[in-house]
């Protein structure tokens, strides 16, 4: 912002003769070029008075001035980074300009002042000040400042020049002095311009970062809505409880027809142009007459995974028998931090778990569960039993698998996949065809409880 500022003050001359009280108003214009320099711009118009004393004449004038300056300004206090914005400006200037000046004069028996000549000469101007911040727009201050003339002119600014039969003692030339009290504006939008600078800290944006920073340290590892996101980087933090989410924390609408999965009966089946769904994810108005006319039914699939498994052979107990179901390729689950719930990202792969269960009646699985090694190995003994019983609660809720069918055993943050203690992958539940010398291990001490510390 610019400041635009008006004083009004005590206004004499210093030369050779003794002042009287005048007076003076002073006008300027401030912009700052950094938080240190400013240039000011100033206006002044003032009546300056001064009389000898009767043992030299009673001479006395009366000096009109009017002057413009401009100003180098330095703000001394600029530099103390305690605070962010200055409660006061400390500040001293130097600049050059021009003084017009005319003086009266009454000497002896003069009833009157008689008029002098106007006269213009070049000036150097001096000056401080304090300024005190009362709000971001407005300051007031007090300053004094000198204006000492250039030129013949330069010692007829109070109307005489020294004589030897004065008593005072005269300068070289006359100085102009003006102390005034000034009441200082900011002019600017706040929205898009700053205090002047040299109010501000210098350092005030790498405060500013340095809080923000702070502030964020103090975000926590917490997932309010417990969908197996944390808060901080969940985009939907208030989702309702057992809600399918994808990484993001976001509600899953895997054919996007607006309907969320967790309330859509056809979640796999994305409406062609011109179809439109109802409330639940149905297609009310199918393209092409119903069956037949738009994607493939529940019975069909089924059976193109049967025809697929028996290419395969995965459902010839023989191949039990002999070993080669023990071999096949079971893919894992990965958990959250400190969470046991399944991610609704994991549920084709269980679904394809499920499959192959149904199709093998005679094979029982394994369900083993694990944690990372960043957490007390007892709370990571209890964290491995619950993935692993949340994976097996699955299959028996969700997908009809017999209980008995299923292995729960449990190893905490034994037999890590990554070095890295706190790795993602080591955070897992994997699957195995189990042996006919595999038994399902006893819960670890501590499992009743609904605490959870572990990783």
């Amino acid at each position: 912002m610019f400041e635009v500022g008006l004083g009004g003050g005590y206004a004499f001359i210093s030369g050779d003769i003794a002042q009287r009280p005048g007076y003076g108003v002073g006008l300027h214009v401030r912009k700052s070029l950094d938080y240190v320099f400013s240039l000011r711009a100033d206006g002044f118009y003032g009546v300056a008075k001064g009389q000898r004393n009767e043992k030299d004449g009673g001479a006395e004038f009366e000096t009109t001035l009017m002057s413009g300056t401009i100003f180098g300004v330095i703000s001394a206090n600029s530099l103390r980074w305690n605070q962010s914005v200055r409660k006061y400006n400390l500040y001293a200037m130097v600049g050059v300009g021009g003084t017009n000046y005319q003086a009266d004069i009454r000497e002896g028996n003069d009833r009157e002042f008689r008029k002098g000549n106007s006269a213009t000469m070049p000036h150097f101007g001096a000056g401080a000040g304090a300024a005190f911040r009362l709000s971001s727009r407005v300051n007031i201050g007090i300053e004094h400042q000198a204006h000492i003339g250039f030129g013949n002119q330069s010692d007829l600014v109070d109307g005489f020049n020294n004589t030897t039969n004065s008593t005072r003692s005269s300068l070289f030339r006359d100085v102009v002095n003006f102390t005034s009290v000034r009441v200082n504006i900011n002019i600017g939008d706040p929205g898009t311009h700053s205090e002047p600078l040299n109010w501000v800290n210098p350092l005030e944006s790498v405060m500013n970062d340095l809080a923000e920073v702070k502030e964020q340290s103090m975000l926590t590892l917490e997932d309010s809505d417990a969908d197996g996101v944390i808060d901080a980087i969940d985009q939907e933090p208030n989702t309702p409880p057992d809600v399918p989410v994808d990484t993001k924390g976001r509600t899953l609408d895997s054919d996007r027809d607006g309907v969320p999965d967790y309330k859509d009966r056809e979640p796999y089946f994305p409406p062609r142009p011109g179809e439109r769904v109802n409330e639940e994810g149905v297609v009310v108005n199918p393209i092409g007459g119903g069956p037949g006319g738009g994607g493939v039914s529940e019975a069909r699939v089924r059976e193109i995974i049967a025809e697929e498994l028996q290419n395969y052979q995965l459902r010839d107990e023989s191949s039990a028998s002999g070993g080669g179901v023990t071999e096949w390729f079971l893919p894992m689950i990965h958990f959250g931090t400190s969470s046991n719930n399944i991610k609704y990202s994991d549920y084709g792969t269980l679904a394809s778990i499920a499959r192959m269960l149904k199709g093998n009646p005679n094979i029982r699985l394994v369900v083993t569960g694990y944690t990372d090694a960043t957490g007390e190995v007892p709370s990571n003994n209890v964290l491995s039993y619950q993935r692993a019983k949340s994976v097996v609660d699955h299959f028996v809720n969700n997908h009809g698998i017999g209980r008995g069918r299923l292995v729960l055993q449990w190893k905490g943050q034994n037999e890590l996949l990554v070095p890295s203690s706190s790795s993602y992958m080591n955070r897992r539940v994997e699957f195995r065809v189990a042996q006919p010398e595999d038994v399902e291990m006893d819960p670890p001490k501590g499992a009743d409880s609904t605490s959870n510390d572990g990783y």
